[in-house]
């Protein structure tokens, strides 16, 4: 289990952390070009808001498992990113794009099952 604890846990942190990024140095534009269509939704200060929440969550997850501390708050950051994916799926139901629901919901359940893993209580 630590195994796959490790490869999901690594995947989650660097796909967050990656398009975090993308879209907290990118204009709303560009981020709807680049098929964010939600993104048309809400105005430049939520997205980079989203966008931040999503870069830290990231780091959050893969941070303290590189630096052996803080186990905590990995649990803190998965449980952020199940926490946006959330948000995430029911934006992209209300739009009626089923097929980003359906991708996001893979990220939610990583996230759940690293929130699982690493309950520090």
């Amino acid at each position: 289990m630590t195994i796959a604890l490790w490869v999901v846990q690594s995947l989650l942190g660097l796909i967050f952390v990656i398009t975090g990024s993308f879209k907290f140095f990118q204009s709303k534009e560009k981020v709807i070009a680049s098929g964010g269509t939600w993104a048309e939704d809400f105005n430049p200060g939520i997205i980079k808001a989203i966008a931040a929440l999503e870069l830290i969550s990231g780091l959050l997850v893969i941070v303290p498992k590189l630096l052996g501390r803080g186990y905590y708050l990995t649990f803190i950051g998965a449980a952020c990113i199940a926490i946006i994916m959330a948000g995430s799926i029911y934006v992209h139901i209300w739009r009626k794009e089923y097929k980003h629901a359906a991708i996001n919901s893979v990220f939610l359940l990583m996230a759940l099952f690293v929130v699982y893993e690493s309950w520090p209580f």
